[in-house]
Order: C-alpha cells, then structure tokens, then sequence
C-alpha cells in the first residue's frame, strides 16, 4: 500500500483559521509528528502532503494547509495556496476553536467545499478548554440548529475523540468510495487482452509507465488475462492468440497498430483508458469536435497540459508529436502553450482548446475540477489520445468498446 500512486489516493485536506489545531489534529490521527505544530499563528505556510496508511480505509493523502485568515500580502499569497488544494481535494476536514463557534469563517468555507461537492466534516477542537458546562451548551444549541451538520467535537488531550473522529473520517471515505476500475466492467472476466508497449526513445529504461502498471494490475484483480509485447511482436502475437477482446496501444503507435490488429478486435489507447476513469470521454470526445472550426482562426491558441514534469526528447508527445501532426492537419501556425503538473492557468478563457494527458498522475477530483474550469470558461477540452486517434482517423474504433458501458453512451458525432 506504501507504493501506492498519490492519483490513486483519496485526498483529504485540513482547513481553518490560524492556530486552530489543524497540525495537531492531523498528526493526532496519523500517530506521527508530520506537521510542526507551535503556539504561534501561522505555523503552516504552504501546505504540508503526507501519504499514509489509513487502516481499515487504505491509502490516502492528508494535505495540511495554512490558516484561512492569515493576514499581509504574504499572507494573502498562503489563502491563495490553500483555496487551491480545493482542486483536489476528496474529503475536507474543517478545523476550529471552541472559542470561535460563533465567527462566520466555517460558513463560508463550507459553502466552498458544498459548491465543489466536497464532503466534509466539521471538527471542533479544544474542548478541554471550555467547562463540562459550556460544552454541553454548546452541544445542545447546535443540535438545534439545522445549519450545523457533520459536527464532531474533540481534544487531542483525550484519545477517544481523536479515535472517535477517525471512525467517523472512515465512515464518509466508505460511504464516497467508489468501484473504480480501468476495463473490468468492460473486458469479461477470463477475457484477453494484448498491450503494446513500443520501446523508444521515450520509453523509460528498465521498467514500465504508470498507465501500463496499472493496467496490468486491473487485469489481474479482474481475473482477465494480459499479454504485453512490442510493437515489432504484435503481430505474432495476434496470431499465437484467439478470442482478443482488446488491444490497448500507446497513443504514439496507433497509426502503426491499426494496420496489425484486425478490424474485428477492439482497439485503444492507455490515454484514452485514464481519461475514462479520471474524466468524462464525452467531454474530450466534444472537444474534438472544435478542431476542424480552428482552420477558420487566424492563429489558434491551444493549451497542451501535462499533469507531470519530465525531460523532453524529440519524440516527446506532447510538445513534439501532437504539435506536429496537429499543424499538419490544420495546414496553419499554431501558437501553442505548454504547462505542466499544478500549474493549470487562469486565463483559460484565452484559449481555442485545452489538450491534456492522460492524467496517470492526477487523481479524480483534479481532472474533474479541470474540466468543470473549462466548461465555466466556455473552453473545449480534448486528451492526447483522442486527438491522436482522430488525427489517425481511427477515432471511431478508439472508442467503440466503452459504448454503453456504465451507464453511458458515447457521442461519436
């Protein structure tokens, strides 16, 4: 579980206003001195990860923020900081004073978690400073009052409300936690499947990418049987094989591998089998349907993301390939901008189209907020393989096996 890739955690956040307790409550659940924890207000500057063991849960993330009322233009930039961590955030964890049950701080921070469907929790620390008597007061006027919801009380004086609140935290990541799975509700259990693994210059030495791990992991929690080979083997392989219900290829070799894999087996990308598990295809597959309306625009302005940071080669996909075969097709200058990791910009409204990786090391809630951002900006948003597969003109048989599953039906035109 230790090895377990931080986009596949649950992210939970601690918020609150400064010296609030958030450092303590947080090492308090996870048994460890993580965030430094002082008298002094603002403590916690930037936010503070820690990817643990959450038992009997499983792997997640806490993400430890500075406090929301933090003052200064320094303090201000910290706020900043902090009301991004929103973007992928899971679950939140509000943090505040016994002492401050009546400022307005939580009421507006929870309309934030509530406008970016974040289940939260409402904690309210330092009741050992308060008589038995005023506890109980206040206990009782917030069972009263309909407003207040998902209340626990705690010290980090007194284990039990800290054991108390992590049931509690248990319980909500349990009751959100969802079946995710890269192709088992697709690909039948005894099914074949065959990855294409192209060795290049791009191809990491001596062991595989994130998407292909994972892929082979799927497979076998979902009993189907995988083959991975290279683009020069594919062909032998198809023939040493019956009954392939799947090929999956990196995006860069479609065009190569259309030729090899009969039409009568179901061909796609890793890309496009993260984007269907962190995003929404109808979506991507949307913004495809922009690219043909560019040849219009003087210039075109196209975001290209990438959630990592890596070194670059000439046959890096996304400032290399896609770039290339894009104004190509277009037949025009392109003005292209690439970022990477967190540094999604705020000026997408600037853009004529956003096309993003496969998002392998973002978790859920970041694609999710991503693409919520571009359909508030009036922006089209399109993944890797997908463009590709369009630009191959394949695009159709790219996506044809996810067709009216879970749930959805994909729009092809």
């Amino acid at each position: 579980m230790n090895n377990t890739p931080r986009a596949n955690r649950k992210h939970i956040g601690f918020y609150g206003k400064r010296n609030a307790g958030k450092s303590s409550i947080m090492n308090a659940i996870i048994g460890q001195e993580i965030s430094l924890v002082s008298e002094i207000k603002g403590t916690t500057t930037d936010p503070v990860s820690k990817s643990v063991e959450l038992i009997p849960f499983g792997p997640v993330v806490f993400i430890d923020t500075g406090g929301i009322d933090d003052e200064g233009h320094l303090g201000e930039l910290r706020v900043e900081k902090t009301i991004k961590t929103l973007e992928k955030i899971d679950f939140a964890i509000y943090v505040m004073e016994i002492t401050d049950i009546d400022d307005n701080y939580h009421k507006e921070f929870v309309e934030e978690f509530k406008k970016r469907d974040i289940s939260y929790i409402i904690v309210i620390n330092k009741t050992d400073i308060v008589s038995e008597g005023r506890l109980g007061e206040i206990k009782s006027n917030i069972d009263n009052e309909k407003k207040w919801e998902n209340v626990v009380f705690v010290s980090t004086t007194d284990n039990t409300t800290i054991s108390y609140l992590k049931d509690e935290l248990i319980k909500n990541l349990d009751a959100d936690k969802e079946e995710e799975t890269l192709i088992g509700d697709i690909i039948p259990y005894g099914g074949k499947v065959i990855m294409v693994v192209p060795i290049d210059a791009e191809a990491p030495k001596a062991r595989l990418i994130l998407p292909q791990v994972q892929l082979i992991r799927d497979c076998l929690d979902h009993g189907i049987k995988s083959y991975v080979v290279r683009d020069t083997e594919l062909a032998s392989a198809i023939e040493d094989l019956k009954d392939i219900d799947l090929v999956v290829t990196d995006s860069q070799a479609f065009k190569e591998v259309d030729k090899i894999v009969p039409k009568s087996i179901n061909l796609t990308s890793f890309s496009i089998i993260m984007a269907r598990q962190k995003g929404d295809l109808n979506t991507f597959l949307e913004g495809i349907k922009v690219i043909e309306s560019l040849k219009e625009k003087e210039t075109p302005k196209i975001l290209i993301m990438e959630s990592c940071s890596h070194n670059t080669s000439h046959e890096d996909i996304g400032k290399v390939k896609i770039p290339k075969l894009l104004t190509k097709h277009l037949g025009k200058e392109i003005d292209y901008h690439f970022r990477m990791g967190e540094d999604f910009p705020k000026d997408l409204e600037t853009y004529d189209l956003v096309i993003h990786c496969g998002s392998c090391m973002l978790n859920k809630k970041t694609m999710e907020t991503r693409m919520r951002v571009c359909s508030d900006k009036g922006v089209s948003i399109t993944n890797y393989g997908i463009l590709l597969a369009y630009l191959t003109g394949i695009l159709d048989r790219a996506v044809k096996v996810f067709i009216g599953t879970g749930g959805q039906e994909l729009c092809l035109r």
